[in-house]
């Protein structure tokens, strides 16, 4: 019964004093009904040794005349017993009667005869006319129950004395008449009716024969349950071989279990006999209309007993198919059979409760077999599959068997002290989602269980049930929300303390697979209980791993909002302690392009904080680089910098990790320009150039296309377009294809950022760190961009000259050859000599002069020379004479030499940018009366002036004024 008060069973729960299963398993068995003939037939001790005794007084000649009276009465009376009628006119039958001092009304027993002559057969002391007369009996046609039941009786009590011969003669019958009616059990002739079912009567006469035999059992016990396997898998596979079988094998387990030495033998032949057990109970309909599972089970606890004992995978058999034959029964109100009469119709209810009860019975022997808590994780292992299910009066009845077997391991048994099993998390976790379930008698089954649970792990750990968590969630019945929260709090408090690392990951395991249950309160109690444990401060860093492994898994399946949510939270909780194994975790999961893992970057990016430390980590992650002579072919696919290379490059375009990708602009920019350095250094060029860049289906492939991707993401992400399409537009991101104009290509990168003050602070600080770096890639990149930042005007408000000047001077030390002429390059611009400044407008005016001659032999390559001087005095501006340059050069975009154009065009855009502040507003005129030509040279038939036309995108100022109002339209549209 369940109790009235669970909370007053946790605060002084009684013990219940439990029966040993085996021995109430006895009682039951031998108990049954098995209903064979002559199971209840009363004769007096007295009466039968009078008869006995009268038999032994008799020649053997007329026991042989008795025999045969009593054969051919047998034989003759056959199709009477079928209707329950028994004829009085046979004389010789009266006189027997009178002879043996009998009343003759005897003769209406069914099982009278047939037990006289089993009498007979037993105290004749002629081992001929035994079995002469045996085999007359096995001759009687096995048509009827009554037959067949009669001659087992009377082969049982022959067997007590002449166990050999008896056994002879069923094996003779087994080789001939059994073989004749397998073969023509097709044909319907009564000749073969007659021995259609002789397999059926050979197991009831092994059942006898274990019956009455007794003591002598033992050793022929192998050898009957061999026959009885054989008779049952050969014979006909109808309800009467079923019923047959289980009756002998009822004997055959009360004899077994009547011998207290039985426990002295080893048993080959048990499993083949459990495994027609279970095939009978597999067989049986879906309803309750006898006790064959009941008896069924019971036999088969009977048999568990004997030694060896089941195998594991015996045992597992076993369970599934006891637990599955009760548990998928319908309801109890359901199990009523409408088509049997009110009169024929079983108490359903009582055989439901019998046949569970037996079942019950089965779980607690195996657990007194083994009493330890690996038992007590099999056996609920299990019953598992069965709390898991859709239907509410299943889970019940596993609920309650559940509870019924820990009740009686905690109030009986005292289990051995050992290592408890992680699967012990698991299950409780099963139980634990119970809690709300539909059915408030599952509910109130469910806490007791976890209960009990919990005190068995209290009891292997020696600490006292009333812990002082456990004992704040004693009250099960809080029906309060706010109560119902305190008491999910103070269980995720008593789980982390008392349950071990493996067994609390895998408790968090379930939860997490349960996150997709179409059963919306479970699923609902599993996200509260999984947030909970890792909000809760102190999460283990060990069972990260599993966790988002299992969060991982179970993403594609789940598509409510609200389980997004919460698994987003607790990813967020466990990076707020732990971001370091996180990080670790999620990228080792999967590929960086998997769809489901974007879920977990997207989790951490909701705290600004945890946001940067991704970044950060997936940074460090990036630099870790090994050498060639470890870069295996089988080592590439788990390389970590690829890893956060890929994974860098999908945060890129994930809009949670925008602000975060700005902060971090500077840092992540030199990772990727050292890792695709790297990356060609150690050959890894797969995919670099088939990557169709205007084709906005297509994803990069091979790690350098990704990495060469995400350093054009990140300009682009950051609104940073302009810089973006000035490289483009020089063709600058080409070289960064190859190691040799790897250089220029940072160079012209670094170029346009000055130019439109990209990050300029941050990113020269990341680059005076990489110049000083022990790796000559970092140099590289380093002192690239730091000598293009000379020349930015904003370079000398970000960094003192005596920091620049001891990092040059660094440079200057590199092994590496490009490094040392990039620091004497560096040395030697106008930043850090400024008097230089005077000298190169000197020669800039001398340059002025010539380039105004009107036959000046070569303008394209003076245009170049200034161009280049111009870039020099950036940071110190030209001043005055830009207005002189630019207005000469404004009357050479229609010069007919195709390489004057183009130079003019590009010199006109320095000449606009290195001005100065104090003549911008003349630039910007002259900018405007440029604004027309350029546009025309748009569609220049030269292909290197019209890609001179990065000075357009490079002065978006010139935009601001819009051409002339007499350019016709049709001249803006014949452009394009």
């Amino acid at each position: 019964m369940f109790p009235v008060s669970s909370s007053k069973r946790s605060s002084s729960r009684k013990k219940v004093n439990f029966p040993l299963p085996r021995q109430e398993q006895e009682m039951e068995l031998n108990n049954l009904d098995v209903g064979l003939l002559g199971e209840d037939l009363d004769i007096s001790p007295s009466w039968e040794d009078m008869v006995a005794n009268k038999i032994n007084n008799m020649l053997v000649t007329e026991q042989g005349l008795v025999l045969d009276t009593i054969c051919h009465f047998l034989e003759k009376q056959s199709q009477l017993w079928e209707k329950q009628e028994v004829s009085f006119r046979d004389a010789s039958v009266l006189k027997l009667l009178e002879f043996l001092s009998l009343d003759p009304r005897k003769a209406t027993d069914k099982a009278f005869f047939f037990h006289l002559y089993g009498m007979i057969l037993r105290e004749c002391p002629c081992v001929e006319q035994v079995q002469c007369h045996l085999a007359s009996l096995l001759d009687l046609s096995h048509q009827h129950s009554i037959q067949r039941e009669g001659i087992a009786l009377a082969v049982g009590l022959a067997s007590t004395k002449h166990l050999e011969e008896v056994w002879a003669l069923l094996d003779h019958l087994g080789r001939t008449k059994f073989l004749r009616s397998a073969a023509s059990e097709n044909d319907q002739l009564s000749d073969n009716l007659r021995w259609k079912w002789v397999s059926s009567t050979s197991l009831l006469c092994y059942g006898q024969i274990a019956k009455h035999t007794k003591k002598q059992i033992l050793p022929w016990v192998d050898n009957i349950a061999s026959r009885m396997v054989y008779y049952y898998s050969c014979g006909p596979c109808d309800e009467i071989l079923k019923s047959s079988f289980l009756s002998a094998a009822i004997l055959l387990t009360r004899s077994i279990q009547a011998e207290y030495s039985s426990q002295k033998y080893k048993f080959t032949q048990i499993p083949e006999l459990i495994q027609c057990l279970l095939g009978i109970l597999q067989k049986e309909p879906n309803s309750l209309t006898t006790c064959l599972r009941q008896e069924t089970i019971l036999v088969i606890i009977g048999l568990s007993n004997l030694r060896p004992r089941f195998k594991p995978m015996l045992k597992s058999q076993v369970l599934k198919t006891c637990l599955q034959s009760v548990y998928m029964l319908p309801p109890t109100k359901d199990l009523k059979n409408h088509s049997l009469s009110i009169e024929q119709a079983p108490d359903t209810t009582l055989l439901y409760k019998k046949t569970a009860h037996a079942l019950n019975l089965l779980l607690q022997n195996f657990i007194t077999e083994n009493p330890s808590m690996d038992e007590v994780c099999f056996l609920l292992q299990h019953i598992e599959f069965w709390l898991k299910s859709d239907k509410i009066h299943e889970r019940s009845r596993a609920v309650q068997s559940t509870y019924l077997l820990l009740q009686y391991v905690v109030d009986t048994l005292k289990l051995a002290k050992e290592a408890v099993p992680s699967m012990l998390g698991h299950q409780i976790g099963i139980l634990t989602l119970l809690w709300r379930d539909r059915d408030k008698v599952t509910q109130q089954h469910s806490h007791i269980c976890v209960y009990l649970l919990m005190e068995l792990v209290f009891q292997q750990k020696g600490k006292l049930v009333e812990s002082t968590q456990w004992s704040r969630m004693k009250h099960f019945e809080s029906t309060v929300f706010r109560e119902w929260e305190m008491k999910l709090y103070h269980l995720v408090k008593v789980f982390k303390e008392d349950l071990t690392v493996a067994q609390h990951t895998q408790l968090l395991l379930t939860l997490v697979h349960s996150l997709d249950s179409c059963n919306h309160l479970r699923c609902d109690l599993a996200g509260k209980l999984l947030l909970m444990i890792c909000v809760e401060p102190g999460f283990r860093k060990e069972q990260i791993a599993e966790l988002l492994q299992g969060l991982f898994q179970e993403l594609p399946n789940i598509h409510s909002k609200s389980v997004q949510q919460t698994i987003s939270q607790a990813t967020l909780a466990l990076g707020t302690q732990h971001i370091q194994e996180v990080v670790e975790v999620i990228l080792s999961l999967c590929q960086p392009s998997e769809r489901w893992i974007l879920p977990l970057w997207k989790a951490l990016a909701a705290n600004y904080h945890v946001a940067r430390e991704v970044i950060t980590l997936l940074y460090i992650k990036l630099k870790l680089r090994p050498p060639r002579r470890l870069l295996q072919s089988t080592y590439r696919a788990r390389l970590v910098s690829l890893t956060a290379l890929g994974t860098i490059y999908e945060l890129l375009y994930t809009k949670e990790y925008r602000e975060t990708v700005c902060w971090a602009f500077a840092g992540i920019l030199l990772g990727l320009l050292t890792e695709l350095y790297y990356l060609l250094e150690m050959g890894l060029v797969q995919g670099m150039f088939d990557y169709q860049e205007d084709d906005l289906g297509s994803k990069p492939h091979g790690p350098c296309r990704i990495c060469m991707e995400a350093l054009k993401g990140l300009f682009w992400t950051n609104q940073y377009w302009e810089v973006f399409a000035d490289v483009k537009l020089i063709q600058g991101w080409e070289l960064f294809g190859q190691l040799e104009t790897f250089p220029k290509g940072v160079t012209l990168l670094a170029r346009a950022m000055a130019h439109y003050n990209c990050e300029i602070k941050a990113v020269l600080g990341q680059a005076l760190i990489s110049l000083k770096s022990t790796e000559e890639r970092d140099n590289i990149v380093g002192i690239c961009i730091i000598t293009e930042f000379l020349n930015s005007p904003d370079a000398s408000q970000h960094i003192s000259w005596k920091t620049m000047y001891s990092s040059l001077n660094l440079g200057l030390s590199s092994r590496n050859q490009t490094v040392r002429a990039m620091s004497l390059k560096g040395l030697g611009s106008t930043l850090m000599h400024p008097k230089k400044a005077t000298l190169l407008r000197s020669k800039l005016m001398e340059l002025l002069d010539n380039f105004l001659q009107p036959e000046f032999k070569d303008p394209a390559g003076l245009m170049k020379i200034m161009g280049h001087l111009l870039h020099c005095l950036g940071v110190q501006g030209i001043g005055i004479v830009s207005l002189k340059i630019a207005q000469h050069l404004l009357s050479l975009f229609t010069d007919e030499r195709a390489t004057v154009r183009e130079g003019a065009i590009s010199l006109f855009g320095d000449v606009i940018h290195y001005g100065g502040k104090k003549i911008r507003q003349s630039l910007e005129c002259l900018a405007s009366q440029a604004t027309v030509p350029l546009l025309f040279n748009m569609a220049d038939p030269c292909q290197e002036v019209a890609m001179a036309m990065p000075f357009f995108a490079r002065h978006p100022e010139l935009l601001d004024h819009p051409p002339p109002l007499f350019l016709p339209k049709v001249s803006l549209i014949s452009i394009h």
